[in-house]
């Protein structure tokens, strides 16, 4: 079991950790596609919790390395970034959308895509593995994640327009790559 605890193993404990975010985050869009919104958020969540946990291992049992931020960055871009994208898509826009407005949500959604994905590899090649800087420059992807979650969430209880869910993708997916300063927790 020394592998748990090597920073050269690429299954050590905070990768193994990223990899279940990695699960939930699979699992997740899986329930996106039988229109289990709620299943695919609690699970989004729980990967959420484990990309909390992998960096604070990483950092704790000084286990960081390469690979490990390649994966951690995998991850997000799946579980912050195109879950949900996929779950606003399939449980907003597909369905209260059609025509030229269905077509600028798709536009919107591919834009906040590449933001996410932008964002993530800008990252990847200006930090070091085992760095932590106080503030990020643009929102985080998790941020992000959450505020989508939020507008997802306003859509469907406080009875939101669609269209004001698009504006709100733009807008979190113009501020992934921003100057805007938010502090590392």
């Amino acid at each position: 079991m020394k592998f748990l605890w090597s920073p050269a193993s690429h299954f050590n404990l905070a990768n193994l950790f990223t990899m279940v975010n990695i699960t939930a985050g699979l699992l997740a869009t899986y329930f996106i596609t039988q229109n289990n919104f709620v299943l695919a958020v609690i699970l989004a969540w729980i990967g959420g919790a484990f990309d909390i946990f992998d960096g604070k291992i990483a950092r704790k049992y000084k286990l960081s390395n390469e690979f490990g931020v390649q994966l951690d960055s995998f991850a997000d871009f799946l579980s912050f970034v195109l879950v949900p994208v996929f779950l606003i898509f399939q449980a907003v826009y597909s369905t209260a959308l059609s025509g030229a407005w269905l077509i600028l949500a798709s536009i919107v959604s591919i834009y906040y895509v590449i933001s996410g994905l932008r964002r993530l590899i800008h990252f990847n090649i200006n930090t070091d593995a085992g760095e932590v800087s106080k503030y990020f420059t643009g929102v985080p992807t998790p941020l992000g994640a959450i505020l989508l979650w939020l507008v997802y969430l306003s859509h469907a209880y406080a009875i939101s327009h669609a269209l004001v869910v698009v504006a709100f993708m733009a807008l979190i997916g113009w501020s992934l790559n921003s100057t805007i300063k938010v502090k590392h927790p």
